[in-house]
């Protein structure tokens, strides 16, 4: 029998809690949904009012991965929807609002992905990102010299950048910045990937193309697009551990010289928010935004 949890006066369903979901490390789905409760004061903030993409795993990394984009079927009516636009047709997508919330889609194993926009306003940008993508040999060492290259040049435009660990391979590098077209957003990324590909010409690419990006690192401009999505702060990731996307200070970017230096597993960040609390909260205070020039 599924057992039931209430969870701020919801009643949520919390099935197979001794599942392992990461083989590697034995990491498991009670293990998962806790991780999940003990970090939502953080994690929370950054879902809010942003149309959540679901890319499940339910059967761990090594099984059936795929997107959810539309509301799941059996959805509990007290979750919060919304109507999203899209090229082909509006569709209704979960917003994740408060905790009873994130345990019933944490639930469903998933990563949480959202736009560089908030449900009110759709297609308008209050976020930067670049997701800097290693192509091996190339690693996350490689990215942290791109990281600082993009916040001094962001700097230069009144911008002020953070970072994150992509929980993946990589990092992604976010600014907050007023309203602004996701189309102007994408065009200013996109310039600022050229530049950097200019400067740093033995480490960047900004184009997807493969075969350019061995030994160096992808400055994807692209994630800026209305349509697109990016791993929220603080997701779990669907890989071989449970790897974390984690903020991190620009300290330990500038200091980085070796990739484990920059991977963060689930147990890790307890001590880390002790430690540092939430390092991208500035994102959240729209008086910190900056103004595309």
């Amino acid at each position: 029998m599924t057992p039931i949890t209430e969870v701020e006066g919801r009643r949520v369903a919390l099935s197979n809690l001794d599942k392992v979901l990461y083989p590697a490390t034995g990491f498991t789905k009670g293990e998962v949904l806790h991780y999940y409760a003990t970090t939502a004061e953080v994690l929370l903030p950054h879902l809010r009012d942003r149309p959540v993409s679901f890319l499940r795993y339910p059967d761990g990394p090594e099984g059936q991965v795929f997107f959810t984009k539309n509301v799941p079927p059996g959805t509990p009516d007290w979750v919060t929807t919304a109507e999203v636009p899209r090229s082909e047709g509006p569709a209704r997508m979960v917003l994740v609002q408060d905790l009873a919330s994130l345990m019933w889609a944490a639930n469903l194993v998933t990563e949480f992905h959202t736009p560089q926009w908030v449900i009110g306003a759709p297609g308008l940008a209050d976020r930067l990102v670049f997701d800097l993508d290693p192509g091996a040999p190339a690693t996350v060492v490689e990215c942290c010299e791109v990281a600082v290259w993009l916040r001094e040049r962001l700097a230069a435009d009144g911008i002020e950048a953070y970072v994150k660990t992509s929980g993946a391979k990589g990092l992604h590098v976010l600014a907050g910045v007023t309203l602004v077209s996701s189309e102007r957003a994408v065009e200013y990324a996109k310039a600022l990937a050229v530049a950097a590909e200019a400067a740093l010409p033995r480490l960047v690419v900004h184009r997807m193309t493969r075969s350019l990006r061995a030994g160096k690192v992808f400055v994807d401009w692209s994630q800026n697009a209305a349509r697109k999505t990016t791993a929220a702060p603080y997701t779990l990731r669907a890989r071989a551990a449970e790897c974390v996307s984690a903020p991190v200070t620009w300290a330990e970017v500038s200091t980085c010289g070796d990739p484990d230096q920059l991977t963060f597993m689930a147990r890790e960040l307890e001590v880390r928010l002790l430690e540092y609390g939430d390092l991208l909260e500035p994102l959240l205070d729209a008086g910190r935004a900056g103004t595309l020039p």
